[in-house]
Order: C-alpha cells, then structure tokens, then sequence
C-alpha cells in the first residue's frame, strides 16, 4: 500500500512530539513500522493520507460501538456547537445523560462526569480512600487503570508492549500504598487480604481485563472479589472504561450479575468525544464535593459538546436491542475463522464484542500466559492484516473490537484474510 504521505507527516511530527503521537501505542514500535495518519472516516471504514481504505477493528480503541461518523450523533454534535462549546456551568444535558447512565447501570447510585479514563479512576480511588479512611489499593498485574501515578505498577496496554510496565518520573511514595496482585488468582488476593486487609481501601479490576489483550474472568472469580472485599470492609471499584455499554447495556456487571461498590465508565459514555465517568453508592459519592470532604473538580467537565455524543449513543443502545447479539455473532465468526485458520498455534479469547488472537499455544488467563505470546509473530501478522486493508491493534495486548457497523462484507472479507495470513505462516514454518 501507498505511504508516502504517512511517512512523511510520521517524520514531521516526530520532531515536534514525543515519538511524533500523542498516545505511545500509535507509534507502532510494537510492530515496527510506520504508522498510517487518518483523514477521515465513515462506518466500518478509515482513510489514510495516502488513500488507502481499512475495514477498522480498533474503533478508536473502543468508543465506536456504532461506527465512525454516525450521523445520528453528528448531527447532534454539530447542533450543539452551534450553542457553545463549553460554559464552566450546568446545564440540563450533563442531568440527561447521568440519568440514562443511572438507569442502565443501576449500581451508579450518584455519579460525576469527567473527562478521561484515567481522571475517573484517579478520582475513584481518592473517594474510596476517603470513605474508608484506609490507603492502600489493590490492582491486578496486567490491568491498565490509566497514567495517574499510583496505578502506573505493572500495568498493561501499551505499557505492556514496550516491556515498561513501571514509569521514569514516579516517586516511590506513589506507589507503596499499590499492592498488585494476579488476575484470576483469588488465593493470591487473600494472602494479601490476611496481611494488609485492614489498611486496603478497595480492590480495583478490570472485570474482563482488555490490555494484556483480552482475558476474561475465570468461573467465581469476580464473585470471590466482591466477598473477600465484604469480608474486609473494603470497596470493589469495576473499571468498565472498556466494558462498560459494550459487553451489554449494563456492562459486564449486568453480564456477570456482580455488583460493585464503585464503577469507572469512559469510551462509549461519550460516544467519541472526551468524556468519562465516575459513580457508585450514594454514601461514597456524597463524600465528595461539594458535598463532602473528596475533593476532584475539572473545567471542562460535563461539556455540552461530549455530553451530546454521549447522549445520542447511549440512547441508541438503548433502543436498538439487536446491536449486542449482532455484534457478538459476527465477532465470534471472526474467533472461530482465526481458530479454524491458526489451529492450536495461537490462544483466541472473545468477550462479547472483544477479542484477541495471542500466538501462544498456552492457555491465556492472566498475566504471565498473555506475555508468553511470541510479538514477533503478531507483528508480522498485523502487517499483512494491515497491508491487505484490515486494521487492527498494532500490539500483541491490545482488543479488537467490533461494531454494529461492520457488516457482512466486512466479516468475510476478514475471516478471509485471516485465513490467507494463516497460510503464510505455515508455508514459512
């Protein structure tokens, strides 16, 4: 495929910022390439500078449940500019989508918007330590919670990729109150639980973990998070950045029937736009202000312009009940094509509309069988997926994920391609 123009904007853009992107996972080091700039998109479908067409499967790492450019939500968007940008006060429209955010997650009892995933987690931490009075954290090794200093310990994502699982410029004190421990691992939880239980003010997870790639939560696991935390009188934060609105109306506390203290929602809350959020019991969330004494604030919270896209997606969701079952058919037809192609070569976990290909013959459950993958195949995987128009996560432990836009065109034509980069491998091997 023609690049000229990505490589060079990548040469330009390099000189003015850090690895030329705003987001390391962009810079495609993971695979070693290139990476293409987007002019637009519309649908299933991206357009590079250079254009070429991909069918997307990274979907701006998540939000696009419903595809790029829905004109539903556009228009809206678009409408709402034309009133303000951003006003620094109330408006009626941050109550509209708070009060459908409460109505499909009904454990969000209160809950405050804010502007990134990593803001919300930042702050839901903060309230649980302030209504336990307690300052240690638990997080899973693997589990991405964002970049805010705390939880920047063994995390994943691109992280994970770049074999940095710690940052430069965190002072130990940050992090000595972050106790990690292994995801699916409940004896491991307990053996901390018995030595620090009464110091730990919550335990937070990734429900279904989606940045050491995808990797769901073994039978009782979630159930033996929300007793031991009861046990303990700590709080259970559910980080649903990614889950939340995608696994189903209601996330994955509505799929596993789990109900958690707190939860952090981002990506589809805010249909594209900035936006993330933060809510759980009453009590905890009128700890904060201006209510009580948690304090967290943002001047661009609540804006009209994220809250519209928002709005518009959510209410989709809402009304459209066939979304989740098509989207979950056509990624396990995607699952199934990789197995069928890959064989026992390679580790295919799905949840819902996520999915991962690992090329381990192991197992993936956690942290240690994800990273047992061999990234150099994955690289060379994703660049004849990306070569032949298909668009994925360039890194071994990231998601792929699928939307109510993808049609059937799009998924044959993917198990297609899947299935001739199987090939590939064999006749090398």
């Amino acid at each position: 495929m023609a690049g000229s123009k990505s490589e060079a904007l990548f040469k330009k853009s390099k000189e003015i910022m850090p690895g030329g992107v705003n987001s390391p996972v962009r810079a495609f080091q993971a695979v070693n390439q290139t990476p293409v700039f987007i002019e637009r998109a519309k649908g299933s479908k991206i357009y590079d500078v250079d254009g070429n067409v991909y069918i997307d499967y990274v979907c701006s790492w998540g939000p696009g449940i419903l595809g790029h450019a829905d004109s539903r939500i556009t228009s809206a968007v678009k409408k709402t500019c034309d009133n303000g940008l951003t006003f620094g006060a109330p408006t009626e429209k941050e109550y509209v989508l708070a009060s459908l955010i409460q109505e499909l997650v009904p454990s969000m009892e209160m809950l405050r918007l804010v502007n990134s995933g990593t803001e919300a987690v930042m702050s839901a931490i903060r309230a649980a330590r302030g209504v336990t009075g307690r300052d240690k954290i638990i997080k899973f090794r693997g589990c991405y919670h964002g970049h805010s200093d705390g939880l920047l310990v063994k995390a994943g994502s691109g992280a994970l990729t770049q074999s940095v699982p710690d940052s430069l410029g965190v002072p130990a004190g940050y992090t000595e109150s972050t106790l990690v421990a292994e995801y699916n691992d409940i004896s491991f939880l307990k053996s901390l639980f018995e030595k620090y239980g009464n110091e730990i003010a919550a335990v937070i997870v990734e429900p279904v973990a989606a940045n050491m790639g995808v990797v769901p939560p073994a039978t009782g696991f979630l159930e033996g998070l929300r007793e031991i935390t009861e046990q303990y009188k700590a709080l259970l934060v559910f980080d649903e950045v990614i889950t939340g609105f995608r696994l189903a109306k209601g996330g994955a506390q509505e799929c596993f029937g789990i109900v958690p203290d707190i939860t952090v929602l981002g990506k589809i809350a805010g249909g594209g736009m900035p936006l993330a959020v933060y809510g759980g019991r009453r009590d905890i969330m009128e700890m904060v202000a201006p209510l009580g004494g948690v304090y967290q604030a943002g001047t661009l919270s609540g804006n009209p312009v994220a809250v519209t896209a928002g709005i518009e997606t959510l209410r989709i969701l809402k009304e459209d009940t066939g979304i989740y079952d098509k989207i979950e058919e056509n990624t396990t037809k995607i699952r199934l094509a990789a197995q069928e192609a890959f064989g026992s070569s390679v580790c295919v976990n799905q949840a819902g509309s996520l999915m991962s290909v690992f090329f381990t013959e192991k197992k993936v459950t956690d942290y240690k069988t994800a990273v047992s993958s061999d990234t150099t195949k994955y690289a060379k995987y994703f660049a004849y997926m990306l070569e032949n128009g298909i668009y994925i996560a360039p890194s071994q432990f990231e998601a792929m994920f699928i939307s109510a836009a993808h049609t059937d065109e799009d998924i044959e034509r993917t198990c297609e391609i899947i299935k001739q980069a199987a090939g590939i491998f064999k006749c090398s091997t």
